[in-house]
């Protein structure tokens, strides 16, 4: 498996242990102007959850792949936090600015993968 799919797996991982909600991938391979291969978006009921599915990839990804985000924001108000592991970009929203930033739409020509919510 190579580096990018190790980490984007490890990151849905970790998102679904803290019950991350309609995690999407968007394959931005091929897409002119992308800044990165994918973009991960999920997203927490409450910011104490946004914050906690930021915590559970960032302790995951440390201790299996032993990498850390080049940069995050967001972490202070924990409404939309963005992960930065240079391949994948990583989103986690509170449900009204993710609809409101609407990703998903924004990269339209993106190959999209939805992954099941676990419950």
């Amino acid at each position: 498996m190579n580096e990018t799919k190790a980490l984007a797996n490890t990151i849905v991982e970790a998102l679904q242990e803290k019950k991350g909600r309609r995690i999407v991938c968007l394959d931005l391979n091929g897409i002119e102007g992308a800044i990165c291969q994918y973009f991960i978006v999920a997203q927490g009921n409450t910011p104490t959850q946004v914050s906690a599915l930021s915590d559970s990839v960032w302790d995951l990804v440390s201790k299996r792949l032993h990498e850390k985000p080049l940069g995050a924001i967001g972490m202070q108000e924990a409404q939309w936090i963005a992960m930065d592991y240079g391949t994948i970009i990583l989103h986690i929203f509170l449900p009204a600015l993710r609809e409101y930033y609407n990703l998903e739409n924004l990269w339209a020509d993106a190959a999209i993968t939805e992954i099941p919510d676990i419950v």
